[in-house]
């Protein structure tokens, strides 16, 4: 369902965007940051890179809410495959900061955000700094929960994405 971010913005024309977008769901009464759920994903880009062309070096991994904390965890579960990550209004653990410190991150979240506390993402950011990574962090001051729309129709976010890629083997 083309509800949110890339998915709805590629599919409604209004950006065109130079990617393989794949939009998984979570299946209900799942969470992204459960062990099976996170194979599941890894088991899915692994099909989507062995079916389609994809460029291994520029994988990247994004979501939103519960898609937040599940880029977190899965960065961290395959620290050495994603290019950059942009988790948007979601936590992680801490304790993994050390395994994603070395990956690029832009973390977004509304102030207002009355759903997942702004901490959330707050610590993984300062975790990340703490352990030697440079996150960029985006605070909406207004928003609330949704700090995803503005955060995906922002092309910065895109252009960010391109620029950051795996080195050669």
């Amino acid at each position: 369902a083309a509800k949110h971010g890339p998915p709805k913005l590629a599919s409604g024309g209004i950006i065109d965007l130079p990617f393989i977008v794949v939009t998984p769901q979570c299946p209900k009464g799942a969470w992204w940051n459960d062990r099976d759920q996170l194979n599941n994903l890894s088991q899915l880009i692994t099909e989507i890179e062995t079916t389609y062309r994809v460029d291994k070096r520029r994988i990247y991994l994004t979501g939103l809410s519960m898609g937040g904390y599940g880029t977190w965890h899965l960065a961290a579960m395959e620290p050495d495959r994603f290019a950059a990550i942009a988790p948007i209004c979601g936590g992680g653990n801490p304790r993994d900061a050390e395994r994603i410190k070395d990956i690029p991150t832009w973390v977004f979240h509304g102030a207002r955000d009355n759903v997942v506390p702004i901490s959330e993402s707050d610590k993984m950011v300062q975790a990340v700094r703490n352990a030697g990574g440079n996150p960029i962090f985006t605070i909406y001051p207004k928003a609330g929960h949704d700090s995803w729309t503005e955060s995906y129709a922002n092309p910065d976010l895109y252009r960010w994405f391109l620029k950051q890629q795996l080195p050669n083997d």
